[in-house]
């Protein structure tokens, strides 16, 4: 194992360790509010798998101008593997494991906003790992897209995010 990984993935353990002595803690200190605190690393999670999600698309327009093998081709693919795997992939483990958690505690599977939200979320997960494809695409120089695809595709977790705020928010069924 590379040295950079064994160090992402010491960080990586460190972090999840951290995070189950919070929630540890939580559990023992504030039970009832629990809930409360487990809705806001859920927010969180949530708002740093969307920036990821904004971003990505927008480093592949600006690596579609790259000339292949070039310094700025090589640094686009370093930037991009790691927001993929240091931000959005734990953000979006975050984010569903809090999400599975919140559903679950509030017995809330059977509303139908939740439901209509729920088969959003699978969509945006599948962008998700579109989004992996682009990577490994571009890390072994073998992107098929341009620069007009990317920007249209960078608009699709932005149209998820509306209908899945407004489903959260206001409960129109």
């Amino acid at each position: 194992m590379r040295v950079e990984h064994r160090q992402s993935a010491i960080r990586a353990a460190v972090s999840l360790g951290a995070l189950a002595g919070l929630i540890a803690v939580l559990v023992l200190w504030w039970p009832l509010r629990l809930r409360s605190w487990i809705a806001a690393i859920h927010v969180m999670a949530v708002i740093a798998w969307m920036a990821g999600m904004f971003y990505l698309p927008r480093l592949f327009v600006y690596h579609c101008g790259a000339e292949v093998g070039s310094k700025q081709s090589e640094t686009f693919k370093v930037m991009e593997h790691r927001l993929l795997r240091q931000i959005i992939n734990p953000a979006m483990i975050g984010a569903w494991a809090t999400g599975v958690w919140l559903v679950w505690s509030g017995n809330l599977l059977e509303a139908g906003w939740l439901q209509a939200k729920l088969c959003f979320v699978l969509v945006l997960s599948g962008f998700h790992g579109s989004l992996a494809v682009y990577v490994r695409d571009f890390a072994a120089d073998r992107n098929q897209h341009s620069q007009a695809f990317y920007r249209v595709f960078n608009e699709v977790p932005t149209l998820l995010m509306v209908a899945i705020v407004i489903l959260v928010m206001v409960k129109p069924f």
